[in-house]
């Protein structure tokens, strides 16, 4: 059993005093990020991921990938997998993204805690806050930001000029909080695109490609499409990635699954948008092969659960949690059949 830390008991708090009572807004957020000094505005450069399926795994590549290029990076994702502090991620000395110490964690939550005061506030919209001023107050190149849920309304969509946005595979999923057709859904996710700000989109059902194209052609938004302007695939067990006139001859990803392929080449063309001259083929090749993110396709080699199986027994785990996660699933366990 984990041992309680200081944090925990102030994350229970919060959770009792600041129930899931979703804005249809940014007022509450942004007033609160006012009050605190406007750190989302102090940011190092964002790149700002939106999707349906493969936003963590995305995050977790891009960290990778600039990582590999020497760049500091901190990173915000949800939810957790073990622990809250995972969803805060600080570039650390080393150069390695790791999750938020908690005295680092007790600190700014109880700043945004005294700054807020009784004023309504969801969990997630406090919390956020508290990454924000974490980032904003520790050196880094980059900040990889993903949603929490949707994109228009969401937390993190007060930053106002990221550098790139990212939208992964939109699908049916919170139908009773984002719209009960592919359409609607992709209106939410696209809700994060910015004026000037290059959008990188992942392959799309056409009624989410459309969608997603007019909100970026009335932002003046570069469009980077798979299948248009970029692509990948795995060849005699090489990713292959083109791009015009570039074709980057790299490893395979790190993390197992046919649908990974197009979340690292997702993340390919993001690191290159963000930074192309300094984000070079070895920095990418280092980022596919050393990229970590738990609970996506992962065998379990030991455990109780495992040792209640036979020797011949592959126990594997995976986080989806929707029909279009459960597909991609599907195929990677079949794809493991097919290998064995």
């Amino acid at each position: 059993m984990t041992a309680a830390l200081p944090s925990d008991a102030l994350l229970d708090e919060m959770k009792r005093l600041h129930p899931l009572l979703i804005d249809l807004s940014l007022d509450r957020i942004t007033d609160l990020l006012a009050k605190l000094g406007d750190p989302h505005l102090q940011l190092a450069p964002v790149i700002h991921i939106a999707g349906t399926n493969g936003k963590g795994s995305t995050a977790a590549f891009i960290t990778a990938m600039l990582e590999g290029a020497g760049l500091r990076v901190h990173r915000y994702t949800s939810p957790h997998l073990i622990r809250f502090h995972e969803r805060i991620s600080l570039a650390g000395a080393n150069g390695t993204t790791a999750p938020i110490d908690d005295g680092t964690l007790v600190d700014v939550l109880s700043r945004v805690r005294s700054a807020n005061g009784d004023a309504p506030m969801t969990f997630y919209e406090i919390t956020t806050a508290a990454a924000f001023l974490a980032f904003a107050e520790r050196p880094a190149d980059a900040v990889v930001l993903e949603v929490g849920l949707g994109g228009r309304l969401d937390a993190t969509n007060v930053v106002p000029h990221p550098a790139v946005t990212v939208i992964t595979p939109v699908a049916m999923d919170h139908m009773d909080k984002l719209g009960d057709t592919l359409d609607a859904i992709a209106g939410e996710k696209a809700g994060i695109i910015k004026r000037g700000s290059p959008v990188v989109c992942a392959p799309q059902a056409d009624d989410a490609r459309r969608v997603i194209a007019a909100r970026a052609a009335s932002a003046e938004a570069p469009l980077i499409e798979w299948g248009v302007d970029f692509d990948a695939h795995i060849e005699r067990s090489r990713l292959i990635y083109q791009e015009g006139d570039v074709l980057l001859d790299l490893p395979q990803p790190g993390l197992r699954g046919r649908y990974q392929t197009v979340n690292a080449g997702v993340a390919i063309s993001a690191v290159r948008q963000f930074a192309s001259r300094t984000i070079g083929e070895a920095a990418i090749a280092d980022g596919l092969q050393n990229v970590s993110w738990p609970a996506r396709m992962m065998p379990v080699t030991e455990g109780p659960l495992r040792s209640a199986l036979g020797a011949d027994d592959e126990l594997w785990i995976d986080g989806g949690h929707n029909p279009s996660a459960g597909q991609a699933i599907a195929e990677a366990l079949c794809d493991l059949q097919d290998q064995g």
